[in-house]
């Protein structure tokens, strides 16, 4: 019912994933994204686990293989499960069960993983890691976007558009980004045009807020000067 994928920037740390499906807020089961630590993506009959406790496996040191491999292992499911997974430092595992609804399948490539299932094809997930491969250069979300976008245009999920959805993690347990579209006739317009709303405003405010190493700022006159600061020289 969905395709997503994972991918990581080297240079910036950064590690992400985004979603679209004919399916209703696939962006709040599907993908989970911890900086520092990983993302993965639960999709086909979604097993609402399998992407949390990915991540606390990651967190705990397992390589992604083995880590999935558990999981699949103990879920009475895993024919109709679709998972994958991908550590901070890009090492990539994927599951695609024999009971999952064709077309369905992943391929990856360096720093980047993609996996769908109800597709129109396999031209889908080709041209979402190809796009992602030939963006080199551009923000991590924006990579991600782009991906997407071209994998609806090799025909998307065949039953059509509903909802998408990304995160974008750095360092910290929660996103960077965290964006969704639940219901929308143009899921993925609709996430790029929030995706330019946050980068006006929110992307900035973003490095305020607290992180582990740091208490965050909360003068909030000292926020908006230097978020109004910001904003000018994007102008």
């Amino acid at each position: 019912m969905t395709w997503s994928i994972l991918a990581r920037d080297p240079v910036t740390g950064e590690i992400g994933a985004a979603v679209a499906s004919r399916f209703l807020a696939c962006g709040a089961l599907v993908p989970r994204v911890e900086g520092g630590v990983g993302a993965a993506c639960t999709q086909a009959l979604v097993n609402p686990f399998h992407a949390p406790d990915a991540l606390a496996r990651l967190r705990a040191g397992e390589a992604p293989e083995p880590a999935l491999a558990a999981l699949i292992a103990a879920d009475a499911g895993r024919a109709t499960r679709q998972v994958h997974v991908m550590s901070a430092d890009g090492r990539v595992a994927q599951h695609t069960g024999d009971g999952c609804i064709g077309w369905c399948g992943h391929v990856s490539g360096a720093d980047v993983s993609v996996a769908g299932n109800m597709l129109a094809g396999p031209e889908v997930v080709a041209a979402t890691r190809d796009a992602f491969l030939g963006t080199a250069g551009l923000p991590l979300a924006e990579r991600l976007l782009a991906a997407m976008e071209a994998g609806e245009a090799a025909g998307g999920d065949k039953r059509g558009r509903q909802a998408a959805g990304i995160q974008v993690g750095s360092r910290d347990p929660y996103p960077d980004l965290d964006l969704r579209v639940d219901d929308h006739p143009d899921p993925l317009a609709e996430l790029r045009r929030l995706y330019t709303v946050w980068r006006g405003y929110t992307r900035h405010f973003r490095r305020f807020l607290p992180g582990r190493d740091h208490p965050g700022v909360f003068d909030r006159a000292v926020i908006q000067a230097a978020v109004a600061e910001a904003q000018a020289q994007d102008a």
